[in-house]
C-alpha cells in the first residue's frame, strides 16, 4: 500500500510539481524508463462508431493474456506526454499490457476526423474502449486518465456497463470535475498556465486548418485569443450547444453525475492543484465504488518525490489496480 504523498521540502511547491512533471531534467529520466514500453509499441486505428477513428499505441508483452490498462492524456497533451509515458513505463515494467490513447485532434491525428474535438465527445472514447476490449485479448480491462483524460475516464466508467464493456477498475489523476470553475481558475490564476494552454490550443487549431484545406478558418478566433473567448467562439461556431455554459455543464462531474457509478474508481487530487480547484471534489456524489484520495501536495498531475523514477501517483494507481479483484 502506497503511503501518503510527502515530497521533500524543495519539491513541495505546487507550480514546481506541476511544471517538473512535463519539463526539465525529468524528461531524460522518462525517456530512459519508457524505452521498453515504446519499443514494444504498435499503432492501432480504432473504430469508434459513426465513422470516427482514434489513434492508439498498444504495447504488449506478447506472451498471452495479461491485465490491460488504457491510458488517456489531458487536454492538449498526447499519448507521448511525459506524465503518461511515466505511468505507462511503470505499469509495463510491472507486467501490464498498455494502450496509450489519443483524443481526437491530439497528437498527430488532426486529419483522422473532420469535426473538431470538444470535451463532450464521450461517445467516441467509449467506442474506442469497446474496440480495444474486443481486439486485444486481456484478463482485466483497466482505465487511467490524467486531468481532462481523468474526466473522460470517469465518464467511460459510467457508460461502460450500458455498452456491454466489462471495465474492471478506473483511476483518474487530478480530473476536471467542474469545467466552469476550471476555466475561471485558468483565466484568473497564473499567466503561465493560461499562456501555455492558449499556445497549445492555437497550434492545434492551425494544424486542423492545415489538415483540412479550405474547410476551417480560425483567423478571427485566434486574432486576440483568451481561453474564454476561444471557448465561446468555437462553441458558438462548431457545436450545437446553445450557450458555452451548456457546453461546460455537458462534461461536468459535480452534483449527482457520478451517483450511478458501479465500476471501482479512484480519484487522486491535490489540495494545492493550481489548475483544478479542490473545492469541486466536495460536490461530487460519493457512491460506494468511488474513492477520493485528496493529498495536501502534488500540484497538477505532479506528485513527484524525486526527479527520477516513477512518481508517487504512478505507484499509487498501480497499487489501486493490483488491489482490485
Amino acid at each position: 500500500m502506497t503511503r501518503d504523498f510527502r515530497p521533500r521540502r524543495l519539491l513541495r511547491g505546487p507550480h514546481l510539481q506541476t511544471l517538473l512533471a512535463s519539463v526539465g531534467p525529468r524528461r531524460a529520466d522518462v525517456a530512459q524508463r519508457s524505452r521498453r514500453v515504446l519499443g514494444a509499441s504498435s499503432d492501432l486505428v480504432l473504430e469508434c462508431g459513426n465513422d470516427v477513428r482514434l489513434l492508439a499505441h498498444h504495447s504488449g508483452h506478447g506472451d498471452g493474456e495479461r491485465d490491460l490498462v488504457v491510458l488517456l492524456h489531458g487536454w492538449e497533451g498526447s499519448a507521448n506526454s511525459q506524465y503518461l509515458l511515466s505511468s505507462a513505463a511503470n505499469l509495463f515494467e510491472q507486467g501490464y499490457d498498455v494502450v496509450r490513447l489519443n483524443l481526437r485532434d491530439h497528437g498527430p491525428t488532426h486529419d483522422l476526423n473532420h469535426e473538431l474535438f470538444h470535451s463532450c465527445r464521450i461517445d467516441e472514447v467509449v467506442g474506442a474502449t469497446a474496440d480495444i476490449a474486443q481486439r486485444i485479448p486481456h484478463r482485466r480491462l483497466l482505465f487511467l486518465g490524467y486531468s481532462l483524460g481523468g474526466n473522460f475516464a470517469l465518464r467511460v466508467a459510467l457508460r461502460a456497463p450500458g455498452r456491454g464493456i466489462r471495465l474492471d477498475a478506473v483511476a483518474a489523476i487530478c480530473p476536471v470535475v467542474d469545467p466552469e470553475q476550471t476555466m475561471g481558475q485558468l483565466e484568473s490564476g497564473s499567466f503561465i498556465y493560461r499562456r501555455y494552454f492558449i499556445y497549445k490550443w492555437a497550434r492545434s487549431l492551425r494544424l486542423k486548418e492545415a489538415a483540412w484545406p479550405g474547410v476551417f478558418d480560425f483567423s478571427r478566433i485566434l486574432a486576440n485569443p483568451s481561453l474564454e473567448s476561444m471557448t465561446r467562439d468555437l462553441v458558438d461556431t462548431f457545436t450545437d450547444f446553445p450557450t458555452v455554459e451548456d457546453y461546460l455543464r455537458g462534461y461536468a462531474l459535480v452534483g449527482d453525475v457520478l451517483a450511478r457509478l458501479t465500476v471501482p474508481s479512484l480519484i487522486v487530487a491535490a489540495n494545492d492543484d493550481p489548475i483544478i480547484s479542490i473545492d469541486g471534489f466536495s460536490r461530487l456524489a460519493r457512491p460506494g465504488p468511488l474513492v477520493v484520495d485528496a493529498q495536501p501536495f502534488g500540484g497538477h498531475c505532479g506528485f513527484l518525490e524525486s526527479l527520477y523514477g516513477p512518481s508517487w501517483a504512478d505507484r499509487r494507481l498501480a497499487d489501486w489496480f493490483a488491489e482490485r479483484p
